[in-house]
């Protein structure tokens, strides 16, 4: 499958002599969604895949939050994976486990992980910026696979920016919008009631919609 998400270090961004790149928006980002996954994985243990690691700095500070949960990055671009192993390596926490090359756009995802030693089942799944910048199959796939391996009453977080019944939500969502498919048509922010079909269809259901800074939402959902 072809490359399909933006890829950092070649957007002007500090790139580290190890490997290590550093995004922007994580600094804007992380704090915000740290608070929601503390509502839901405080004093709770197992296993969190994150969907589309990009630079591994999510992984490193939902690592140092959670240290009673084991934190699988994951990401499809070869350099993407080196920074989230160069991360891993620079924090030098326990609790992550080397990244894993995963295509979400299969529903399938899991189990190339289960045969490089990952879990059976999962605890959550984590994604933040990945559904608006590819294709639609990539959500459907993401979201499928959540529903084969999360445990019971597992979470799929998704976070960025979303449509609400088919409207933007704020003016700089619609010119984002307008940008993203002006790059690939098969990109774009997604509608929540969209994602909300997928994982009906996949058994998860949609228990949080929480506000966040510059007019993004993250979807919280459990598996029944």
């Amino acid at each position: 499958m072809a490359e399909y998400v933006v890829e950092f270090g070649k957007d002007g961004g500090n790139i580290a002599p190890d490997g290590r790149l550093d995004a922007p928006a994580f600094h804007r980002n992380h704090q915000a969604i740290d608070g929601v996954l503390a509502r839901f994985l405080t004093g709770k243990s197992g296993d969190v895949v994150e969907a589309g690691s990009g630079t591994g700095q999510h992984t490193v500070e939902f690592a140092r939050q959670f240290p009673e949960i084991t934190w699988w990055p994951s990401d499809l671009n070869e350099n993407h994976l080196t920074s989230i192993e160069a991360w891993r390596l620079h924090s030098q926490l326990a609790n992550i486990r080397p990244p894993r090359r995963i295509d979400l756009s299969d529903p399938a995802w899991g189990d190339a992980m289960k045969g490089e030693g990952g879990p059976d089942e999962l605890l959550a799944v984590f994604c933040a910026n990945v559904i608006h910048i590819a294709p639609w199959r990539v959500a459907e796939g993401l979201v499928a696979g959540a529903g084969r391996y999360l445990r019971p009453g597992g979470l799929l977080f998704l976070y960025g920016p979303f449509k609400r019944e088919g409207r933007h939500t704020a003016d700089s969502n619609a010119a984002f919008d307008k940008s993203l498919r002006a790059r690939d048509p098969e990109w774009g922010v997604r509608d929540v009631e969209a994602v909300t079909k997928l994982a009906d269809a996949a058994g998860l259901s949609l228990v949080d919609l929480a506000e966040m800074p510059a007019n993004n939402l993250t979807l919280v959902f459990s598996r029944s």
